[in-house]
């Protein structure tokens, strides 16, 4: 079902976010692993603004998106008490993986502070790969042709 998917490239979903002083160094610049933590955020905020619960996915289905590939690249640094959004979008998705973007931007300016990638391959608990649950997928392709019809 998702294989035959035309991913729209310009849907992004945001999600605003504030600096919290525990990420940042003595300097009050962020440190670069929370990059990492907000690209989480914004995947678990997609799964939300589909209609699911990352976690009863987890739960009921015995479903996760293991990180095997993560990438970032830092253009300017965010700084304690920034607002920030984190843009997410699905740039890749099969039975079996999942390819998303990211950007932090500031939220004032639009400036791209960074910008990276993690790509997922859908496991069980146990670590074995699996199909991505129908369900879910049903919700996610709902909202992806929501967005091709505007």
């Amino acid at each position: 079902m998702q294989r035959d998917l035309k991913l729209p490239n310009d849907l992004w979903f945001e999600t605003p976010l504030r600096v919290r002083y525990a990420e940042t160094d003595k300097m009050g610049v962020v440190y670069y692993g929370n990059y990492f933590t907000w690209f989480e955020i914004g995947r678990t905020d997609v799964c939300r603004q589909c209609g699911f619960s990352y976690r009863d996915m987890e739960i009921e289905d015995d479903a996760f998106l293991m990180v095997v590939e993560t990438q970032c690249r830092y253009r300017r640094p965010a700084r304690y008490e920034d607002d920030l959004v984190v843009r997410t979008r699905l740039e890749a998705w099969s039975k079996r993986t999942m390819r998303f973007n990211y950007e932090i931007l500031d939220e004032s300016t639009r400036e791209l502070l960074a910008e990276g990638t993690t790509v997922h391959v859908v496991t069980t608990s146990l670590g074995r790969p699996r199909s991505f649950p129908s369900r879910q997928a049903e919700l996610i392709t709902a909202r992806l042709m929501a967005a091709e019809e505007r």
